[in-house]
């Protein structure tokens, strides 16, 4: 900055209206004031500084006097110096400026100092314009308040920008009292029609009601207004937008409101997707849960009954049908066999329980075509049905509403057809079609399962059947006794068997033997054992030689898997004594009238095919007492132990009454009747009785 020297004689300024101490006063304030001061000649030259002023500009008082602004002043200073001194000494009362200068205190940096200027004239006695005078006061504590609320407003609208909020403001009532000319240019409106409604004006028809009343209730009650709802933009679609105000309050008084607006259509679309992705994950984890227990129940299930009742509870449970109708196909007559009658209302028009394929009907339908048949309501099923001349009577009387048939396929072949209706007319989604087709999959591969099961269990159980004597041999001096109770009617027929015959030597045979295992495959093993036997008893009927002859056999043509147990006596009637031997089996229990009855156990025994030798031991059955033969069903169960079953065996029978005691037939009834209460039995139970009176003929 260039100034010119000063006359540093240059008087100050003389107050001569003022007495001594007066002057003295006014002299100390202009020079220690922290307000700048500054007086100035009519050639705009500075008359007196006081020391602020001079610090302002960064010089010494004594480097004022004399100059003008242009002197000591930076060109922009400078200017707006001259400027305002030539305005006041021009006669203008006051002029005023902000200027950012050099000058500071300790606790204040240089360079953020903002000073106020304002200029006045001086006027003389007579009233003429003798100079100017300059008062500089600190304002940076404003400016920077002022910068900042600047600053914030500034980062506010940029931030109401980057997301998509437009401002709005209303009067205490809620009427639209300024423009808001980012709203009209979203939806059109003009400045009149907005000033009349405001943004109400530009909502859906629908969501008007419900946002006028709830900006009312928010006007009424003081309370922040909230709400979300449709506008029609300027192309005149809609679009959602949520509206958030609330009150600016200055004691009790509501000045105004202050809210925004926003789009939210985007978000709102993106949560109806999320929403919408959530339910199918939802509904599909859920289908995929209701598939696996209906794989499991099925599994579970080992005939076409059960097939038929496990599919009706799935129906109910899983897909909430009204009615489940499951139909066998016989393919040498090509005829559909309805299992389930129920699954069909037995009303007018609807198909017979069996009808060839060539019947029209959901269930041929869906087998000669392999695919679903849907009819979603009554007008659909007409129209699959229209050449079917009892379709309308059938719609008429039913009280079903929608149909969806599926073939049941196994290896690509049909073996029948599953029918669901419901009560009410039911839109088919893609997916829960394909759910309703593995479901129709499963039951394939279950009916499929219980079919082959019902055929081999016909075919173990005939061939068990016949292998068992048809009487037991009436023997002067004895009684025989037979039980055979199979386990539940869908239990596989088991390996067990028995057999009693007499000898050449006058003698009777007894054997009860048990064939591991289910199926053909244990009935076809115990023919084997049994024939064996028999065929070795008439050679050399000792329990001893037989068991050696039947491990021999058993080596030859049985498999390592095959584990045969079996217990086998010989008794001569008259004295009611002979040989017991025993290959693995439960020990034979001896019960008598007036003793507690017996367990008959021996040394250690193998099934058979278990190389050790074989023998065998006294057995006598005492006047008036029964041994019984048994197998593992009677004493063992998922429940009880082999062990605890022979304990309460013995038990059981030591509380049979003497009337039972007496009588094969009836103590073989009570053992099983006692033994099986409170037990679901699992296998088959086979009894054996010899019994010798004890009044001999």
């Amino acid at each position: 900055m260039s100034r010119m020297s000063t006359e540093t004689s240059v008087p100050p300024p003389r107050f001569s209206q003022l007495n001594p101490v007066d002057a003295a006063l006014l002299e100390t304030l202009l020079k220690e004031a922290p307000i700048g001061f500054a007086f100035f000649t009519p050639d705009s030259r500075f008359q007196r500084v006081n020391r602020t002023l001079a610090a302002i500009y960064g010089l010494a008082s004594e480097d004022c006097h004399g100059c003008t602004p242009t002197e000591i002043l930076g060109s922009s200073d400078a200017a707006a110096h001259e400027s305002a001194l030539a305005a006041v000494l021009a006669g203008e009362a006051v002029v005023t400026s902000d200027h950012h200068l050099i000058g500071g205190t300790p606790n204040q940096p240089d360079d953020d100092r903002h000073w106020a200027m304002s200029w006045f004239p001086a006027y003389g006695i007579e009233g003429e314009i003798t100079g100017a005078a300059l008062i500089a006061v600190d304002i940076s504590e404003r400016h920077k308040a002022e910068v900042t609320l600047r600053r914030s407003e500034e980062r506010y609208r940029a931030l109401l920008q980057a997301g998509n909020q437009i401002v709005w403001a209303a009067a205490p009532d809620g009427r639209a009292h300024e423009d808001c000319p980012e709203w009209r240019a979203v939806t059109g409106q003009s400045e009149e029609e907005y000033l009349s409604r405001g943004w109400l004006s530009a909502l859906h028809p629908d969501d008007l009601e419900r946002a006028e009343l709830a900006w009312g209730d928010a006007i009424e009650d003081r309370t922040i207004y909230d709400a979300t709802f449709r506008v029609r933009v300027r192309s005149g679609e809609y679009r959602h937008y949520h509206s958030r105000a609330v009150p600016l309050v200055r004691g009790e008084q509501i000045l105004e409101w202050v809210g925004t607006h926003a789009d939210v259509t985007t978000q709102r679309d993106a949560e109806e997707v999320r929403q919408r992705l959530t339910q199918q994950l939802e509904k599909a984890a859920m289908r995929t849960v209701r598939l696996q227990k209906a794989t499991s129940d099925l599994a579970e299930a080992l005939t076409v009954d059960q097939v038929v009742r496990v599919m009706t509870e799935i129906g109910d449970t899983a897909v909430g049908v009204f009615r489940t109708a499951v139909a066998m196909l016989d393919r040498e007559r090509l005829r559909l066999q309805l299992l389930n009658p129920d699954g069909i209302p037995d009303v007018p028009g609807a198909p017979p329980s069996e009808v060839g394929l060539e019947f029209l009907s959901t269930m041929t339908l869906a087998v000669r075509e392999g695919r679903p048949i849907i009819a979603e309501s009554p007008e659909a099923f007409l129209e699959l049905m229209e050449e079917h001349e009892n379709a309308s009577a059938y719609i008429a009387h039913t009280d079903e509403r929608a149909w969806v048939a599926l073939p049941l396929m196994s290896a690509g072949r049909p073996l029948g057809a599953l029918r669901f209706a419901f009560r009410e007319e039911r839109e088919i989604s893609d997916e829960e079609k394909v759910f309703l087709e593995a479901l129709a999959g499963q039951c394939a591969l279950a009916l499929e399962r219980a079919t082959l099961y019902e055929r081999e269990h016909s075919t173990a159980e005939a061939l068990q059947n016949s292998l068992l004597p048809e009487a037991l041999p009436d023997v002067r001096g004895i009684k025989f006794a037979q039980l055979y109770n199979p386990g539940t009617k869908y239990v596989q027929v088991g390996g067990d068997w028995y057999d009693a015959f007499r000898l050449a030597d006058g003698r009777v045979a007894g054997v009860l033997g048990d064939v591991m295992g289910k199926g053909i495959k244990a009935a076809t093993g115990m023919s084997r054992v049994r024939n064996a036997l028999r065929a070795l008893a008439f050679s050399m009927p000792e329990p001893a030689d037989v068991l050696t002859g039947l491990d021999r056999m058993f080596d030859a043509t049985e498999s390592e898997d095959q584990i045969t147990t079996l217990i086998y006596f010989v008794l001569d009637p008259e004295t009611g004594r002979g040989h017991l031997g025993n290959a693995g089996h439960l020990p034979a229990l001896l019960i008598a009238p007036d003793a507690t009855p017996q367990l008959l156990e021996m040394d250690k025994s193998t099934p058979l095919g278990v190389p050790l030798p074989r023998e065998h031991h006294n057995f006598f059955v005492p006047p008036g007492n029964t041994a019984v033969l048994y197998s593992d069903g009677l004493v063992e169960n998922r429940k009880r132990s082999a062990g605890a079953g022979l304990d309460e065996l013995v038990t059981v029978a030591s509380q049979a009454p003497a009337e039972v005691v007496g009588d094969p037939q009836k103590i073989l009834k009570y053992l099983v009747e006692r033994m099986l209460t409170g037990y679901e039995q699992d296998d088959d139970v086979t009894l054996l009785a010899v019994h010798v009176p004890a009044e001999r003929d």
